[in-house]
């Protein structure tokens, strides 16, 4: 081979060595085994607004004003070489001479080669600057939601409070509302709380605490979404409600039984099946009519696409519930 075919073959080696690390469209930067930059690809250009003569070949650790100069940073990259190691996602917050402040996650990688020998490092830039202010305005929305959410939920239970109930059924009826205005508030305030609930937990927080002190329960962790908190502790509330009024509750001795599993539902989708059972309360028979409570479990299902069987053996009323997750 001429000398000149060989020159060739190696500038369109690295021309397409080149090419690949500028097409990638975060910044990167290759070190040498002295951390002198070999290669700086486009994205990083841009991002810190730097010329490409002016840190090619030089020390990474003195580009700028010293910006990349962190201790930490220094000798986590130093360990990648001798160890074979990585840095992951390590984060740098820098004020950078012509960007202004910014918030970078950091990959360094040692570059593969056949022998595994390659003193070189590759190291990406993360720049989540954009994305961390976009969590903290959604962080404020989602704080400023909650508030406004609780005084709606105090002026509307004040209001109801306040209402005047002097028939007994109307008396009942404030009582039952005031039930499940406490429960439909809480739920909100958990599902704005994250973006997912605890079962285990929205299941004794939804039943109130003195059914919660006669519950036996039992079942996998269950992570149930935020979008079905609030319709899932309205079923269970009900359910402790007519336990309360009719059921096993009703009686000193009775108690309620909660199992649940994770299941497969339609094409894959994971289910929570969910037996309530209740035992050690009045014979039971089935109603004669359907009361709004039992209404109401059996609209919720129904709203989360799931399925549910109301079973009424004397030995106590049974539930069994199948939920979408």
């Amino acid at each position: 081979m001429l000398l000149e075919d060989l020159y060739r073959l190696m500038k369109t080696g690295h021309v397409q060595a080149q090419g690949v690390v500028d097409t990638m469209t975060q910044p990167v930067v290759v070190l040498d085994e002295n951390f002198y930059v070999t290669i700086a690809n486009n994205a990083f250009i841009k991002s810190f607004q730097v010329n490409r003569d002016d840190i090619v070949s030089q020390d990474f650790f003195k580009l700028g004003n010293g910006q990349w100069d962190i201790p930490q940073l220094r000798q986590l990259i130093a360990s990648v070489i001798p160890r074979a190691a990585a840095v992951i996602g390590y984060e740098v917050k820098h004020k950078f001479p012509n960007t202004g402040e910014r918030t970078f996650l950091i990959d360094a990688r040692r570059l593969v080669h056949p022998d595994d020998n390659s003193p070189n490092l590759l190291i990406i830039f993360d720049d989540i600057t954009d994305r961390q202010r976009h969590e903290a305005e959604l962080d404020f929305i989602v704080a400023e939601m909650r508030h406004r959410i609780k005084n709606m939920s105090a002026i509307v239970r004040s209001v109801v409070m306040n209402a005047r109930a002097d028939e007994p059924a109307a008396a009942t009826f404030k009582d039952a509302l005031l039930g499940r205005l406490d429960v439909t508030f809480h739920s909100q305030d958990i599902a704005a709380s994250g973006e997912t609930a605890d079962f285990k937990s929205l299941l004794r927080q939804s039943v109130g605490a003195l059914v919660s002190e006669r519950l036996d329960c039992n079942g996998q962790a269950v992570d149930v979404p935020n979008s079905k908190v609030p319709p899932v502790g309205m079923i269970f509330h009900e359910l402790a409600t007519n336990a309360i009024k009719y059921g096993a509750l009703s009686v000193p001795g009775g108690t309620v039984h909660v199992t649940w599993e994770k299941g497969v539902g339609l094409r894959g989708r994971p289910l929570l099946i969910c037996r309530w059972r209740e035992e050690g309360g009045p014979r039971v028979r089935e109603p004669e009519r359907k009361g709004y409570g039992t209404e109401l479990i059996v609209g919720l299902v129904a709203h989360l696409v799931g399925s549910v069987e109301l079973t009424y053996p004397p030995g106590g009323f049974t539930a069994d519930i199948k939920i979408p997750m």
